[in-house]
């Protein structure tokens, strides 16, 4: 809020002026105490979950790290992609619709892996939520609802166990595809994404089974052909679907990077605003530090070893001039010395493995040591920003799909809005009609001025009352000039 008139903003809350941080803090504290908040975060996802209006036969699975660079706890490292770096800081779990739109968020600050929360929270939190699906007796493929995620979620095993407990399709990228297909089999096909739009691509599909044991299961496989020659593989349990249905399903899961992208540039989305520190649960069960240790030990011994068994690979042939004593004998000792160094790694390794086997890999935290005990932060002001976010983000997703034309995408119509929250307005109420006309200023160019005005007839048809009042909200554009 710093650089913008507090007194203008505490106008709109019927204050004299905005809050400042730390009022705002500690309202947020009084809010989310005895639990409320996470109510009201699973009462929305329900609601999202059973409204008719969405589309939520295919739900989307992505984690996002929120980087935390402050010195109050030590929370556990995780691998950061977009910074290629292991940061420390917390995991959230997002569950979107094709379009991007969020239904609800776990947070995890020590991160099992995407696999034990699907089938820990959040499979078990769709199953409760959504609304009961009636099976057709007739049709044995008929899925409840997919799930879709990337590699990470990639298990036969899991995703054998979904279809036989629970009828949940899944979908994922193949991890281990194998040889590529004859480019015979690759078809043009025409797919629409759930966006609109329809784009020509080559697809090939089989049935193929995956895994190894108990856990292989029949799947049906899709490949994608590119300009490139590269065939892009998907694996599927949703076995009622064709190659055309299944692969814009696939493709959509960037909504979500989008997602990530844009609340992170607009919403303020990896913000720690969290003051208040929490002991963990002693019996939460954490990475033993001196199996850590052990495991970075191993890993350095490893890659040592790695790159000496490639030297001594590349010196299989001695040199070529013979009769040079002196090249002859240099290479000889560098051999040996290699030899050494190698039969040397090997014994600090075998060691380093049999003290890993000997200790635990995971204890729980009341075990730690003092000085490796960590705090997680309180999660009420959490759960009250990220139903704010929510609830922000699907309004601005609505407004901007009535913007969208054949000339005006998704992303230009949020810009469109963008340019408007942060429009002057003026406001005009007439309490003799019951009406509160807020009058927005002209924009730069006529095409977003037309625009807004469709946008505003359509506003105006909600017919929405004013909180706190009985005026209806009208909205227009100011005259130009």
């Amino acid at each position: 809020m710093r650089g913008y008139p507090a007194g203008e903003f505490g106008k709109l809350l019927g204050l004299d002026r905005i809050p400042e941080a730390r009022c705002l803090r500690n309202k947020l504290a009084q809010l989310g105490a005895n639990g409320s908040s996470k109510n009201w975060c699973d009462y929305l996802g329900k609601h999202w979950l059973n409204d008719p209006l969405e589309a939520v036969g295919t739900l989307y699975v992505d984690g996002h790290i929120r980087v935390y660079h402050g010195d109050k706890t030590k929370i556990p490292k995780k691998f950061v992609s977009r910074e290629r770096l292991c940061l420390r800081g917390t995991c959230d779990y997002w569950i979107n619709d094709a379009t991007g739109k969020p239904f609800f968020v776990i947070d995890k600050i020590i991160d099992e892996g995407m696999l034990k929360v699907l089938e820990k929270e959040i499979v078990p939190c769709l199953l409760r939520d959504l609304p009961p699906y009636p099976i057709p007796e007739d049709d044995e493929y008929q899925p409840r609802f997919i799930l879709v995620f990337d590699r990470e979620g990639y298990s036969p095993a899991f995703f054998k166990k979904m279809w036989r407990e629970y009828r949940i399709a899944c979908m994922t990228y193949h991890k281990y595809p194998g040889e590529d297909w004859p480019v015979e089999e690759f078809f043009k096909k025409d797919i629409t994404m759930p966006s609109g739009i329809t784009t020509e691509v080559f697809l090939a599909e089989r049935g193929t089974l995956v895994g190894s044991g108990k856990d292989k299961i029949w799947m049906k496989e899709v490949r994608k052909l590119t300009t490139s020659r590269h065939q892009t593989s998907i694996v599927s349990t949703a076995y009622s679907l064709l190659a055309k249905d299944l692969a814009p399903k696939m493709f959509s899961r960037w909504c979500q990077e989008n997602f990530f992208r844009y609340m992170m540039r607009h919403f303020n989305f990896d913000q720690i605003s969290e003051h208040k520190k929490e002991d963990m649960s002693p019996m939460t069960r954490v990475v033993n530090p001196a199996w850590r240790k052990l495991e970075r030990k191993r890993n350095s011994i490893q890659s040592k070893l790695i790159s000496r068994r490639a030297a001594i690979g590349a010196m299989h042939i001695y040199p070529k001039k013979q009769d040079n004593t002196a090249q002859y004998r240099k290479w000889l000792s560098k051999q040996a010395l290699l030899l050494e160094e190698i039969e040397g790694f090997e014994m600090i390794l075998a060691q380093v493995k049999k003290d890993k086997k000997a200790i635990a890999q995971h204890i729980p935290w009341d075990r730690l040591d003092e000085c490796d005990k960590f705090q997680k932060f309180g999660q009420d002001t959490r759960y009250i920003l990220n139903a704010v976010k929510m609830i922000a983000y699907r309004a601005e997703t609505a407004m901007a799909s009535m913007l969208t034309t054949e000339s005006i995408d998704m992303p230009a119509a949020r810009v469109l809005l963008q340019n408007l929250f942060i429009t002057e307005a003026d406001i005009f109420p007439d309490e003799i009609k019951k009406i509160l006309t807020v009058r927005v200023h002209n924009a730069s160019r006529p095409a977003a001025n037309a625009a807004l005005k469709k946008l505003f007839v359509q506003l105006n048809e909600t017919e929405t009352i004013h909180p706190g009042t009985s005026m209806q909200i009208v909205y227009e554009l100011g005259n130009s000039g």
